[in-house]
């Protein structure tokens, strides 16, 4: 995980400077396992956010704001009475463990000064925000933990609070660098040397380790064998000495494709290499807050998105079976002549057919006289045959018309939620989706009814476009969905404005304001093509081509669905996918 032992101690140094000496303002429990403690400072106000939650547990100061429920919890309750209005005077980590312990000196009911203390302990599942009194006695904890769940270590009102379990592991404070040579030196030539460190130091995380290894040797996977014991050891004590100086280097982990956060640490993560971008921070606090407020934010707009594409994505495979089934039938149809033929011949030789005949061989003269044999229904007169080919007959060529009307239709319709696909695939926000949602509705994929069974209209805030600035200076704006994209081409555009859109493939509308010229520089061209291709299905490919023309030249046709315009007198450039001005 992310949240190791350094990074406790990051943060344990993080709040020592800014926290401790200030005076306990407000504290809040917006989730059962979570509390939120508003520290007042001679340097301001801060706003520490405690997490016992099995997946999220953490320790750090944050700006996100949370809603509190209407009546507060118990530990809520208990912590305000002792600590309201109580003054930091130490925050600590035991041997380098992700403990954080927050001693607070405060009034007994006597009126005597005592210290109470709020200690998290970051462990995953047991992760647990403990509040005990100055003889260790538990007053009460996020999560009770009796015989049931653990026979070592109860945690539980009036028990006295013992601290988790030590691990026989080297601490920073207490690291020789001799003993580590030593250690070091008996180790097998095939240990692996991500996971000895692993091991050997308490509070080391597979992630902090791979990156030690890989800064010595440029790869992860290698062992002791392969490397110069001296020169190696000789890295760890520079870690460990930069750890015991405070020398950090906040910073979040980004996927490269999606902008996903894939971790977050106390030193400069570069094991990743081009597959991810790390974004350096100026505080460890802000680089803990961006990667679980984005996640979240991310997790929330997944589950969110996922009755709308659920939906759509049902839709596009009606579409497609409905595409396969007429593009068959008219496959078929264009075999319809056949008939014809059966029934021209059977007219033709009408004097030879008795009835209750099965089948009857004929001179085709549509193919040199070549014998053909048609069969027949013994069941039903001569005329009655030759009746029931032509029907077969007028029956394809209806059902060829039909199925081009339908085939123009589906694909028109297929394209259409293609372009719905996209646009929620690039929702950022509940906004963009609340958009997307109203635009199915208004094309019926979404049927909403009030009270008396009248539709219920649903009025949403338009969010606006995104905007860049070129390079050379000019406004760049790119349509979040296709309603967007409608109101951006049809609406907020200029005939001498430059509009962009990736070649036959769903994506956002671009415009490059020209502010009456009708011209741009090349370069302005070149970058908003790239966000053109970066905002669409083909963000993943190499090479993406992407049309521009005028406005004047762009035209959407009457009852034409959302995000559907035609162009004329366009060029066309091909340009790697890109959401960066260079």
């Amino acid at each position: 995980m992310s949240y190791d032992g350094f990074v406790t101690r990051c943060v344990t140094h993080e709040l020592n400077q800014k926290l401790l000496g200030g005076k306990i303002d407000k504290i809040y429990q917006p989730e059962s396992d979570e509390i939120i403690i508003n520290v007042r400072t001679f340097d301001g106000n801060f706003k520490l956010l405690l997490s016992a939650s099995a997946s999220n547990a953490r320790v750090h100061l944050t700006n996100t704001k949370k809603e509190n429920p209407m009546s507060p919890p118990m530990l809520c309750m208990l912590m305000r009475k002792h600590l309201s209005g109580g003054r930091i005077t130490a925050i600590t980590q035991p041997g380098n463990d992700r403990v954080i312990r927050i001693d607070i000196e405060c009034l007994s009911e006597l009126g005597d000064i005592e210290t109470k203390s709020v200690i998290t302990e970051i462990m995953g599942r047991h992760s647990n925000i403990i509040f005990i009194d100055s003889g260790n006695k538990i007053l009460d904890s996020a999560k009770h933990v009796d015989f049931t769940v653990s026979k070592v270590r109860q945690i539980l009102p009036g028990f006295i609070y013992e601290p988790p379990p030590r691990q026989d592991k080297l601490t920073p404070d207490g690291f020789e660098l001799v003993s580590f040579m030593n250690d070091f030196s008996k180790q097998d030539n095939d240990t692996l040397l991500d996971k000895y460190l692993l091991d050997r130091i308490m509070g080391m995380s597979p992630l902090v380790a791979r990156e030690i290894v890989y800064k010595f040797a440029e790869h992860t996977k290698i062992t002791k064998g392969e490397v110069d014991e001296a020169k190696f050891v000789t890295q760890i004590g520079s870690f460990i000495g930069d750890m015991l100086a405070d020398k950090y280097s906040p910073c979040v982990l980004y996927e490269k494709d999606n902008g996903k956060p894939m971790a977050f640490s106390c030193i400069r993560l570069e094991q990743y290499g081009g597959m991810a971008e790390v974004k350096s921070v100026s505080s460890i606090s802000e680089a803990i807050d961006e990667y679980y407020v984005t996640r979240s934010m991310r997790e929330s707009m997944r589950q969110r998105s996922a009755d709308i594409l659920k939906l759509v994505n049902n839709n596009i495979d009606r579409c497609s079976k409905k595409l396969a089934m007429h593009r068959d039938n008219l496959e078929k149809s264009k075999k319809r002549d056949k008939y014809k033929i059966r029934g021209d011949l059977l007219t033709a030789n009408m004097h030879r057919v008795k009835f209750g005949m099965d089948s009857i061989t004929v001179e085709n003269f549509y193919d040199n006289n070549e014998k053909l044999k048609i069969t027949l229904d013994p069941t039903v007169s001569p005329a009655q045959n030759a009746q029931r080919f032509y029907k077969r007959y007028n029956k394809a060529k209806v059902t060829e018309k039909y199925a081009a009307e339908q085939i123009s239709e589906a694909e028109e319709e297929l394209k259409y939620l293609e372009t719905v696909l996209d646009s929620i695939r690039k929702a950022e926000t509940p906004r963009d989706l609340a958009e997307i949602k109203e635009e199915l509705r208004e094309q019926g994929y979404i049927k909403t009814t009030g009270t008396g069974g009248k539709k219920k209209k649903s009025k949403s805030a338009a969010s606006m476009p995104m905007k860049f600035t070129s390079s050379d200076g000019f406004e760049i704006l790119v349509g979040r969905n296709n309603k967007q994209n409608d109101e951006l081409t049809v609406r907020m555009s200029f005939s001498t404005d430059i509009w962009l859109h990736t070649k036959e493939i769903p994506g956002s509308h671009v415009l490059i304001r020209t502010n009456g010229s009708g011209a741009a520089p090349d370069q302005t061209i070149l970058e908003a093509a790239r966000l053109a291709a970066y905002y669409s299905k083909a963000r993943e490919s190499a090479q993406v081509p992407v049309d521009y023309t005028h406005v004047k030249n762009v035209k959407k046709p009457n009852g034409a669905k959302p995000g559907f315009v035609i162009y004329e007198k366009n060029k066309t450039l091909y340009v790697a996918p890109s959401n960066k001005i260079e």
